[in-house]
């Protein structure tokens, strides 16, 4: 369960939050569909990028 007011999250925070598996994330990111940033060796995800993400998908259902 991630607490507090992260501004970003790992993959393996991400797929929690989205529900999805940590290699979609990947792909999401490789694509760019889904924003990120690199901190020295690692990655990691704003969380208003998974926001934004989320409207854009529901956006496309629509």
């Amino acid at each position: 369960m991630i607490t507090g007011n992260k501004l970003l999250v790992s993959a393996c925070e991400a797929s929690e939050m989205l529900g999805i598996g940590k290699t979609k994330i990947y792909e999401l990111m490789a694509s760019g569909e889904l924003r990120s940033v690199k901190i020295g060796r690692s990655r990691r995800i704003p969380v208003e990028a998974l926001t934004a993400f989320v409207s854009a998908i529901e956006q496309e259902a629509a």
